[in-house]
């Protein structure tokens, strides 16, 4: 089994893929042929792709971000400041998308989601997109915490 770390890596490699390949209709079977080319990179000509262990975090979080694709944008785009989500930098992109998705599941503590966010930036971004990313991921979580806190 993966690490949730890895998991996260993965499903923004993933996430990556599938946002540049992806049509205007957004299907499902788009989600899953990402899925099944990053699984088909990971084996060699000996190994059977059948044998390789699934990770299913990855695709938890693959499948639902870009099933919630549209309204993760909106989120994002209400908090990031003068920024179209369509013209972020795809990495910077998808990882708020992941971030947010996971955010709004509300399974992990923010400050965890977004440290974990702030780790693949360091790791798959510029040193610029540390400081955007965390003020963006801030203001979903101060956000989020307010509308949660009103319906209680």
């Amino acid at each position: 089994m993966a690490s949730r770390r890895r998991s996260r890596e993965r499903a923004l490699q993933v996430l990556f893929d599938w946002d540049l390949r992806r049509t205007a209709d957004q299907s499902e079977t788009d989600v899953w042929r990402a899925i099944d080319d990053f699984y088909e990179t990971l084996h060699s000509e000996e190994d059977a792709p059948e044998r390789l262990e699934r990770d299913q975090f990855m695709e938890q979080l693959v499948k639902g971000a870009s099933k919630q694709v549209a309204q993760l944008d909106q989120l994002i785009g209400t908090h990031a400041a003068h920024w179209k989500v369509e013209r972020m930098p795809g990495v910077d992109r998808n990882i708020l998308r992941l971030a947010a998705f996971e955010m709004t599941e509300r399974q992990l503590p923010p400050a965890v989601i977004i440290d974990e966010a702030l780790e693949l930036t360091r790791r798959f971004s510029g040193d610029e997109s540390v400081s955007f990313v965390n003020g963006v991921l801030d203001a979903i979580h101060r956000d989020l915490k307010s509308s949660s806190g009103a319906k209680q």
